[in-house]
């Protein structure tokens, strides 16, 4: 009986601690965003930088199949945020330009999988748009997803966190390069979660604020 209810405190705890966590945000709006926004019509979603650890590296770690894990998660998040946008599109003051067009200029420019060598101007620039969405997601996994899944099982869904991440949402003005607005969110991250899910959480969480909402 003893052990249960410690059992039970200790989950309970856990899940305390995961709710506050998930609850971690940050957002910058920078003087010049109002004036910014107003001049915008166009805007594109570049792929997020990824960068995927884990708290205890796996046996069969392999650096290249953990490095294009990171790129397939990269343009599946910009994917993603660009689908959810798309879904509410009448909700917002400017277009979005399809990420398959975007990929394709910053082929043509030399840039992909490059972006961090390039001034946000300079992409804005070869993209020929008034803005650009970019972010970085960072996640952690400390537990396997076999071990998620029994937890699952037997708890519920209690437990079932396989790692943790944090998701930056950053938006730069095309002429100046300028950083307009930043949002940062901690979350956590279950054996379920798709990168669908996973920007559907946060972008209910940057809604209230996202620069470009009617």
């Amino acid at each position: 009986m003893k052990k249960s209810l410690l059992l039970f405190v200790a989950m309970v705890t856990g899940m305390v601690a995961n709710a506050q966590y998930e609850n971690a945000k940050q957002v910058f709006i920078s003087p010049k965003l109002q004036e910014a926004v107003k001049t915008h019509k166009l805007v594109a979603i570049l792929p997020f930088e990824v960068k995927m650890t884990y708290k205890k590296q796996p046996r069969d770690f392999d650096i290249e199949t953990n490095r294009e894990k990171e790129r397939e998660k990269a343009y599946s998040i910009q994917s993603s945020i660009y689908t959810f946008l798309l879904r509410k599109a009448s909700k917002y003051t400017v277009e979005f330009q399809d990420v398959e067009k975007t990929n394709v200029l910053l082929k043509k420019a030399g840039m992909t999988d490059k972006l961090g060598e390039f001034t946000k101007d300079e992409i804005a620039k070869a993209l020929n748009v008034d803005a650009v969405i970019a972010g970085k997601f960072e996640a952690e996994q400390s537990k396997s997803e076999a071990g998620a899944i029994v937890t699952t099982v037997l708890f519920g869904g209690m437990g079932s966190k396989t790692g943790s991440g944090a998701l930056t949402m950053m938006v730069n003005d095309g002429p100046s390069g300028d950083l307009l607005w930043r949002f940062f969110k901690s979350m956590n991250d279950d054996v379920f979660s798709s990168s669908d899910e996973l920007i559907d959480r946060m972008m209910r969480k940057v809604s209230r604020n996202f620069p470009y909402s009617k």
